[in-house]
């Protein structure tokens, strides 16, 4: 005789469950990611300008400004911008933010999110 395999129907239910809760926590936070990329970008296109040693804090905001239009970047606005320039001279520009990403009923997700054109070069 042979033994019978596979998956109970209470299993299959506690499966498919846990599948449904990880797609929609992956549909939840993907759109704050795809921002997130989109901030390092923009710190990286001013970074990598070949005025941007000389750029003013004015111009660095203008540029991201721009940048944040064209990305649809709506999380970070140009007061959250960090200018930091060492005894060299070098200007550097970071950004540092959190993102609440509500889930369902009273669970949230809190993400944090750091750039820096130390780290764009």
């Amino acid at each position: 005789m042979k033994k019978q395999q596979g998956l109970t129907f209470l299993s299959l239910v506690i499966v498919i469950a846990v599948g449904v809760f990880f797609a929609m926590l992956a549909m939840k936070l993907t759109p704050s990611y795809i921002e997130y990329f989109a901030v390092k970008k923009a710190i990286s296109r001013i970074a990598h300008d070949p005025a941007f040693s000389s750029m003013s804090k004015a111009d660095m905001i203008s540029a991201f400004q721009k940048s944040a239009t064209i990305d649809d970047i709506r999380s970070v606005d140009a007061k959250d911008l960090s200018f930091l320039r060492d005894e060299n001279g070098k200007t550097a520009l970071s950004v540092d933010y959190q993102v609440v990403v509500p889930l369902f009923s009273n669970i949230s997700v809190l993400l944090d999110f750091e750039a820096s054109t130390d780290n764009a070069r």
